[in-house]
């Protein structure tokens, strides 16, 4: 331990001697002081993200949690003669809360430090404010650009720089100047989707000093702000995170801290940076044969640290290069897996129909570290399509455990006619279509993959699927309509000798979804599933597509255990088609359940005496909670307890109610919708009570369903309605 501590002092010395020519050891932290002085606690404008410190002469000055551990919210540093504070959000220019302004201010003294008063650009309420605490401020002007030499200190918002902002600044700083920078990785990157952090403006200008605005929601560590006064780990630093990483006994702590900063580091650092790359690059030739993940050699949190980051790095470093230097990963054999040896790479030709979007299926399959060639009509280049590679969506950076490699998707934008793209595990090829890019029909031709199984209904001839296609050799297949795709493992389609039967009835689960949302059976985007071997949350999780474990991928392709009723197929689609409106605290995994039930009482024969669920029968605890008064908090604690109250009214008035109240719903204005919580359960009881012409005011006192006197008086004109046999309020 005290070695420990002994190469943490000597790693401040060091890192504080980095700050400046003249350090004595202890100016790290007089710095910090300095720019902390009278600040204990700063605000949480938005959301803010995470700043990235991996250069010597740049430090934290306030953290924020980040996943497990910390990163900076607030850090500053040198470049040439110049200062800079960065800030993780725009916002903290114009926030109030806490001592936020305090820091500000100190900021701005500590940038201009070479002058006794410092001359200050910033935007105009700030220019106020700094103007109002004595300091010579003055508003942004549109040219502030060509009169930085008219100032000491300039604050601004780094995510909108042009590149000649950007090279003033450089200037202005090497030369004694000072900046306030604000800015978002995340923010960015939502706004930028085929582009990466390297491109963002301000890490443009500060990556290869050691410093980026990262992708990432930072948490408060007090109630909407963050202690200033919190000691921050050297680990936040990702020079010192290293350190600790690969010396022998260091706390835990303290390599869980390092863990966090470093994954950080690989997928926000360009592959030119000087600082932590080099170092990651020997440590991966060293350790190349523990980067190897699968189901028997997982990689765990907390035991096996070095060697997720380094293989987060590979990864990293895949989705950085040109695809010439892609080269298949060791652990793409696993997963997702390769094509049948001395399988043919073909050329495919296809015509995309803009009328639906999202991912088109290409029936192809990128071998692990093959470069594929998309040429699209030069009408379209730059127009928003992209090629994608692999439909794994879920980075599973955050899980404890690795069975698969974290991170094996991409998307790159197609920018040009010919478009280029290699992935290091391969995976299926997808053409992403945006709303709106193309009036007509067009071709697409894909070259260098594989065939994969590939099923479209009403496209594909079941005799030549039975005799060939259903044999192609690509890990991977896809069974498709106009309204749902499934992805699943080649060996679940090897036998399937009749995919019309089960696609017709898939047809008809998404009809049913339809039918009780009130949406058109037709869809713009169909819905997709995919089964794999992790995800990122749960057994399964709703989005697009939705996600399985690899188990589910027997009964997606098994017409006979499809009509049985799986309740967690047909509970994601329900979160799909659940909304907001007629969803409120309490009920986010009950309303998606309606969906289940419906498809499985309309469509399916579930076991003897079964609705799909032992939930929709069996005891979910409801007499002991009508016994205790009918607590409302333990209602929306109880999924399947809040999903009998449902269960009545279907069964009482019907599912033709739930279908009206929906189209109600949905045909509401923006004015009429209801804005909180409160307001959702009055609306529902309301429109459901009008809809059936019962009053069920009682019915949702008795359920302890709190609703307003309003709501109930506005419904009293109606027969009230009790269950058989329930007890009311």
């Amino acid at each position: 331990m005290k070695a420990i501590i002994l190469l943490r002092s000597v790693f401040a010395i060091v890192l504080v001697s980095w700050i400046g020519p003249r350090a004595r050891g202890d100016e790290f932290a007089a710095h910090r002081a300095e720019l902390l002085e009278g600040v204990s606690a700063i605000g949480s404008p938005g959301v803010p993200g995470p700043i990235l410190v991996a250069g010597p002469r740049v430090f934290p000055v306030v953290v924020g949690k980040l996943g497990d551990g910390a990163a900076p919210v607030v850090v500053a540093g040198e470049i040439g003669r110049g200062r800079f504070v960065g800030f993780g959000h725009n916002g903290y220019f114009s926030d109030t809360s806490f001592d936020t302004r305090a820091l500000v201010i100190n900021a701005v003294r500590w940038a201009g430090v070479r002058s006794a008063r410092p001359r200050v650009l910033a935007p105009k309420p700030l220019a106020q404010a700094l103007i109002e605490a004595g300091m010579d401020a003055s508003a942004m002007p549109g040219n502030w650009a060509q009169r930085l030499e008219e100032f000491d200190v300039v604050c601004l918002n780094v995510g909108s720089l042009s590149g000649d902002d950007r090279r003033a600044l450089e200037s202005h700083m090497r030369r004694g100047g000072g900046v306030l920078f604000g800015g978002l990785g995340w923010g960015w990157m939502q706004i930028n989707k085929n582009k990466t952090l390297a491109q963002h403006p301000g890490n443009v200008l500060f990556a290869e000093h050691g410093a980026m605005w990262a992708d990432g929601y930072m948490s408060d560590t007090i109630e909407n702000g963050f202690d200033a006064r919190k000691v921050i780990m050297p680990e936040t630093h990702a020079l010192f995170a290293l350190d600790t990483l690969e010396q022998q006994g260091a706390s835990q702590e303290a390599i869980a801290q390092a863990s966090e900063t470093l994954m950080l580091a690989v997928r926000t650092l360009p592959l030119d940076d000087r600082f932590v790359r080099p170092r990651l690059r020997r440590l991966e030739a060293q350790h190349a044969e523990a980067l190897v993940v699968s189901d028997k050699s997982p990689l765990r949190k907390g035991v096996d640290d070095l060697e997720r980051l380094l293989l987060a790095y590979q990864i990293a470093d895949a989705l950085a290069v040109p695809p010439e230097r892609v080269r298949a990963h060791a652990s793409a054999d696993n997963f997702p897996g390769r094509g049948e040896p001395g399988a043919t790479r073909v050329a495919r030709t296809l015509t995309l129909d803009p009328a639906t979007v999202g991912w088109k299926s290409t029936g192809l399959y990128a071998e692990p570290g093959q470069v594929i060639v998309v040429s699209v009509p030069e009408s379209l280049a730059g127009k928003g399509l992209s090629v994608r590679i692999g439909c794994h969506t879920d980075r599973l950076y955050a899980k404890q455990r690795w069975n698969r490699a974290p991170e094996i998707a991409l998307q790159r934008a197609i920018v040009e006619r010919t478009t280029r793209v290699a992935s290091a595990f391969g995976g299926l090829v997808y053409i992403v279509l945006p709303d709106g890019v193309a009036d007509e029909p067009f071709e697409v031709t894909v070259r260098g993959a594989i065939e994969a199984p590939w099923f479209v209904l009403g496209t594909t001839d079941p005799d030549r699927w039975r005799q060939t296609i259903r044999h192609f050799p690509a890990p991977w297949a896809e069974l498709q309509t106009d309204k749902v795709v499934l992805s699943v493992p080649s060996s679940h389609v090897r036998d399937l000798d009749d995919p019309v039967a089960l696609m017709e009835f898939w047809d008809r689960v998404l009809d049913a979804a339809a039918d009780l949302a009130a949406i058109p059976r037709q869809r713009k985007r169909p819905q997709r599933y995919v089964a794999d071997r992790q995800i990122s949350a749960g057994y399964m999780h709703s989005g697009y597509p939705i996600m399985t474990h690899l188990d589910a991928a027997e009964p997606m392709t098994d017409l006979e255990l499809l009509r049985r009723g799986n309740w967690g197929l047909f509970h994601e689609l329900g979160h799909n088609h659940q909304h907001s409106d007629w969803t409120f605290a309490g009920t986010g995994e009950v309303t998606c359940n309606l969906f289940s039930l419906y498809i499985i009482d309309t469509l399916c024969v579930p076991g003897e005496g079964s609705r799909g669920h032992q939930g929709v029968r069996g005891d979910v605890g409801l007499d002991q909670y009508l016994a205790d008064g009918a607590p409302f908090d333990q209602w929306k604690r109880k999924p399947f307890l809040a999903l009998r109250m449902y269960i009545q009214l279907a069964d009482a008035f019907g599912w033709d109610a739930y279908k009206r109240i929906f189209a109600e719903y949905r045909s509401l204005s923006d004015r009429d919708r209801p804005k909180s919580d409160e307001e959702k359960r009055d609306q529902w009881m309301v429109r459901f009570s009008r809809t059936v012409g019962r009053n069920l005011g009682p019915f949702f006192q008795a359920w302890g369903v709190p609703t307003s006197q309003e709501a109930r008086d506005a419904i009293a004109d109606l027969p009230v309605w009790m269950p058989e046999g329930f007890p009311d309020g």
